[in-house]
């Protein structure tokens, strides 16, 4: 499909997102609070800038950030294996890299309509056109096993006041016995939004029944890997002793999962900032914390963006694409 016919019709379908919601108005009060926190703490948070030896962190987490998006993609891909579906490594690499900075939009879903028509096409990310319900299911369950992931991350940090035991919770939803409803509940919330007919989300393929261990574990290292990005930015602030790491690692899984399910904040914007202040402001000031997340924010956009173009200039038919032709 031409570009500008795609372009088109995103920004057609944007007019479903502008009636304000539950989700827009929770992205908007996280976005105003953190305004609000850089007016309050602005000259402490510029005083805190990184040093050269800090800029070469900074520079080592867009690297590892840009590493971690091949996690991401190997993620999609055992997913789709478990599925039982054929799938072609290199052009999904190039799929979901060239899609993953569309979830800077409005509404946070473009990213998936992406995958989702690449997976309905077929000959792409698949051997074989796959059916919509199938192809829902899988764009869907990518995020869910991640979310999962990251929330068994949390208890890396002890046991803080139960709040490990709480966390653990969620590796139910992927049993089996309830991943089939969890799946249908998110296939009706997001068809809709995905530009599909109510109807396309009744259609939930049979499951297999085995416990997706593979897709999970590949889940646990992807989040590790964006975890080190942030460590890389924790670095070049000289901010590790203030707290262990352990303490970080499940700072950062709680407030990236929650960036990841609130729907409607592109690519977790103000929820995870938010969030990581509200969970670590007991430990350390506000204005270390801000200068933390606006750096994060900065290493993973540019790591977004880098490999969005090189994926889409790989597709047009240079770089390994011109090579396989």
């Amino acid at each position: 499909m031409p570009i500008l016919t795609r372009l088109k019709r995103d920004l057609q379908r944007l007019k479903d997102w502008l009636p304000p919601g539950v989700a827009r108005w929770i992205t908007l009060l996280s976005l105003g609070f953190l305004l609000a926190s850089l007016l309050g703490h602005g000259a402490q948070v510029w005083a805190l800038a990184p040093d050269a030896q800090g800029w070469l962190w900074l520079l080592l987490g867009v690297g590892v950030s840009l590493l971690s998006l091949l996690g991401s993609s190997l993620l999609l891909g055992l997913v789709l294996g478990w599925l039982d579906q054929q799938v072609r490594w290199q052009p999904l690499l190039l799929a979901y890299l060239s899609s993953n900075a569309r979830k800077y939009l409005p509404g946070g879903i473009w990213h998936l309509s992406a995958r989702l028509q690449s997976l309905r096409r077929g000959g792409e990310i698949g051997v074989a056109p796959m059916p919509m319900g199938l192809a829902l299911a899988a764009v869907l369950l990518d995020p869910l096993v991640a979310a999962v992931a990251a929330l068994v991350l949390v208890v890396a940090g002890g046991l803080q006041g139960g709040l490990a035991l709480v966390v653990l919770l969620p590796l139910v939803l992927l049993h089996p016995r309830w991943l089939s409803s969890v799946l249908s509940w998110l296939e009706r919330r997001k068809a809709g939004a995905l530009g599909l007919e109510p109807s396309s989300a009744e259609l939930l393929p049979g499951l297999p029944q085995g416990y997706p261990w593979r897709p999970l574990l590949a889940a646990v290292g992807f989040v590790l890997l964006r975890f080190a990005g942030f460590a890389c930015c924790v670095m070049a602030l000289d901010l590790q002793p203030a707290l262990g790491w352990g303490g970080w690692l499940a700072g950062f899984a709680l407030a990236w999962t929650a960036g990841l399910v609130v729907p409607g904040a592109p690519a977790g914007l103000g929820v995870f900032e938010v969030v990581l202040l509200l969970r670590l402001g007991v430990a350390l000031p506000e204005a270390p914390l801000l200068a933390l997340a606006i750096c994060y924010r900065l290493v993973v956009s540019l790591a977004d963006g880098l490999a969005a173009l090189c994926a889409t200039a790989d597709q047009r038919g240079r770089g390994l694409a011109r090579i396989r032709n």
